[in-house]
């Protein structure tokens, strides 16, 4: 049976300019969507994180008034879908040559650890010379930053994608504080990053590239992915 892997951030606090602590965690939305996916057509899910550690669950994403009426179910899948795995993969003992999709969640933590982790680098960089499907959703794209050649170039330079806006984290109340945004981040450093209304479901597909703007975006990411893999 085909595998795909879900590599989680690690990261429980985000550290802004004022020296303060922001908690962060997984989004239940951003992870449970995407294994329901795949789980339910046919592929086995195993997740990863740096060093095996289990990220906590981002309490935003639990909250209707944020995270939409339907939170809870994303919250209650998420948790089961991780008790039923078990203890996380560690991310530096991965072969990607075991899976035929990596998929990147976000939640904060990947700004805070993701993107600069360089055995993500190595497996996103196998991946990407593999041709196997690749995707990212909200700040889970921050970790596709990881993946830099000998000389520094990041691999994903060119490219078109999603990601959230830094117009969302201005509505969500982070960007001021916060070291650096994504989406600007991104486009600095030459992806062709694209976006759709605030908070509305919005992917983009670049070969072998999926990416989601938002929470919203998972499921239509991880959709797009199933097919793409059927």
């Amino acid at each position: 049976m085909s595998k795909v892997l879900i590599v989680m951030s690690a990261a429980s606090t985000w550290e802004r300019t004022d020296g303060s602590s922001y908690p962060t965690g997984y989004w239940a939305e951003e992870l449970a969507a995407p294994h329901k996916e795949f789980a339910e057509a046919g592929f086995t899910v195993d997740f990863a994180s740096p060093g095996g550690v289990l990220q906590p669950l981002d309490a935003h994403s639990a909250d209707p008034e944020l995270a939409g009426p339907d939170c809870a179910s994303h919250v209650e899948h998420a948790a089961e879908a991780l008790r039923s795995f078990g203890p996380l993969l560690e991310l530096e003992e991965i072969d990607i040559a075991d899976y035929v999709a990596v998929v990147l969640p976000g939640g904060h933590g990947p700004v805070v650890d993701l993107y600069q982790d360089a055995h993500l680098g190595r497996l996103l960089a196998a991946a990407e010379a593999g041709g196997k499907l690749i995707g990212a959703v909200c700040h889970g794209p921050a970790g596709l930053l990881s993946a830099v050649d000998e000389e520094g170039k990041w691999l994903f330079a060119g490219r078109e994608l999603a990601a959230f806006t830094d117009e969302e984290e201005q509505l969500f109340g982070t960007a001021e504080g916060a070291p650096w945004l994504l989406a600007g981040r991104l486009r600095e450093l030459g992806a062709k990053h694209s976006s759709g209304p605030a908070y509305e479901a919005f992917t983009v597909r670049d070969r072998n590239l999926f990416t989601g703007q938002n929470p919203a975006s998972s499921a239509p990411m991880a959709e797009a992915m199933v097919a793409a893999l059927t």
